[in-house]
């Protein structure tokens, strides 16, 4: 006959009695059920439980804010927020930025219809007056005609000075490769390959160099130099204002054409040296 214990045990309200062996009874909560199979035998791994331990979402976000960025999973890095972007970017963004903005303010020559656009045939003949080829061929020509040996030195250096400009600046845009201001129009005179590129502006390097060049090797008085500097500075202007270049285009072509004077000095030709050389290659 079963006991009355068992009985009152059996039916009360608490836990499942479940039967042992040897006489010994189990209690199981009615409120927790028993994990998975699946899952039972993942938590008896050692290595699975240190793997998904690792795999937590505190490892992951402490993963992601190591790197400096908003990435999650499965974006790529190239698309998330960089939240600590360098100095140097930064100051780079905001002068390209200026940049763009000033160079765009001043283009009031850019179009016939543009704020100043009665302005533009004074400034593209200013333009003209600053490109290479009139250059190339005045100098030559008064080559060909100087009687002095002076002269024709001075003539001689200023030529290859001007071939010198044309292939740096060709060599700098084609490793740059700056597009032109968008509110340019592009109708220059003569234009070549390299001439749909904006970085450096030839037409500045140019009359820096050769402003340079005829106040130092020409006999000028002060209006005169006065003149040669203004048409310098002019040049450049008409650059940012028919909308050709940027502004720092017109600043680097300066600078570099600056620096090109130094270069020609340092090969500075003879007559008799070009003599020499004609001599050793015939």
């Amino acid at each position: 006959m079963p006991s009355p214990k068992a009985k009152n045990t059996g039916r009360s309200g608490g836990s499942p009695v479940l039967g042992g062996s040897n006489g010994r009874y189990e209690f199981m909560s009615l409120n927790r059920a028993p994990p998975p199979h699946h899952l039972q035998r993942q938590g008896s791994d050692p290595a699975t439980a240190r793997l998904r331990a690792s795999e937590s979402p505190t490892r992951r976000r402490g993963s992601g804010s190591s790197t400096g960025s908003t990435c999650g999973q499965g974006i790529p890095e190239e698309d998330c927020i960089r939240l600590n972007p360098s100095i140097v970017g930064i100051a780079l963004s905001s002068l390209l930025a200026i940049d763009l903005w000033l160079s765009k303010r001043l283009g009031v020559c850019a179009c016939e219809d543009s704020s100043w656009g009665s302005v533009r045939p004074l400034m593209k003949l200013i333009e003209i007056s600053g490109h290479g080829i009139p250059w190339l061929a005045g100098s030559a020509y008064c080559l060909y005609k100087s009687d002095s040996a002076a002269g024709q030195e001075v003539m001689l250096n200023l030529f290859v000075a001007l071939l010198l400009d044309l292939v740096l600046v060709g060599i700098v845009k084609a490793v740059v490769r700056r597009r032109r201001p968008a509110h340019n129009r592009m109708d220059m005179f003569a234009t070549f390959s390299v001439d749909r590129y904006s970085f450096p502006s030839g037409h500045a390097t140019r009359a820096a160099m050769c402003g340079r060049f005829l106040l130092a090797h020409l006999v000028l008085a002060a209006p005169l130099r006065v003149l040669v500097l203004l048409w310098a500075s002019m040049v450049g202007l008409s650059r940012v204002l028919l909308g050709r270049h940027n502004v720092t285009d017109v600043l680097f072509g300066f600078w570099m054409g600056y620096c090109q004077y130094n270069l020609v000095e340092i090969l500075w030709l003879s007559p008799q040296a070009l003599q020499g050389l004609l001599g050793q290659l015939a």
